[in-house]
């Protein structure tokens, strides 16, 4: 395991604030942050606030944040960008009324899946995608709690990727998310 230093990352849209305090970093989302294109919704939204820095096959990527979410779309997790229209997120989403474990999955229209986890609201969060195999693993677990697979997505091994945490803020002003860790691990080989 390697802790990755907030300072190895490069934001694909630099955040309204960012504050190191401690080991933590404090991000403020701009209000309208978000990624997603065109299902259902019709629009393109490219202003996420990723810290990307470059994910290699058989590695994983780990990011822990705090899920103190209160409004509608509120997020923070792990972002993978190959281009503008091949991406995947992943973590936790404020979605009518409670947290929501999920991701979205574009290429080149984004697909959304959603779990509720009501009882990971304001709790410390772990999401982690590894890359091997032709694909990206993705799990998740709150507090001390066990991994939970959430997807598997198919993602060559010629594709040159970056990954880290984000957070987005698409209704609202105000969002501060607490990014406790950022890792660089050996991937999961094992789905079971």
């Amino acid at each position: 395991m390697t802790n990755a230093a907030w300072s190895a990352g490069t934001w694909s849209h630099p955040p309204t604030a960012v504050v190191e305090r401690g080991s933590d970093l404090l991000v403020t989302a701009a209000e309208g942050s978000d990624a997603w294109r065109i299902t259902s919704y019709g629009f393109v939204h490219d202003s996420e606030h990723a810290l990307l820095a470059p994910f290699a096959v058989d590695s994983a990527v780990e990011v822990e944040f705090t899920a103190d979410f209160t409004s509608q779309f509120d997020q923070a997790g792990v972002f993978v960008r190959v281009s503008a229209e091949h991406w995947v997120k992943a973590g936790v989403e404020f979605s009518d009324g409670a947290p929501q474990l999920g991701a979205v999955v574009t290429s080149p229209r984004s697909d959304w899946s959603l779990a509720p986890v009501p009882h990971w609201a304001g709790t410390r969060v772990l999401v982690r995608v590894s890359r091997s195999d032709g694909a990206l693993t993705i799990r998740a677990r709150s507090g001390d709690g066990d991994l939970q697979l959430v997807r598997v997505v198919p993602f060559e091994d010629g594709m040159e990727a970056s990954a880290g945490p984000f957070v987005c803020a698409p209704t609202r002003a105000g969002l501060t998310v607490t990014l406790h860790a950022w890792r660089i691990e050996k991937p999961d080989h094992s789905l079971h």
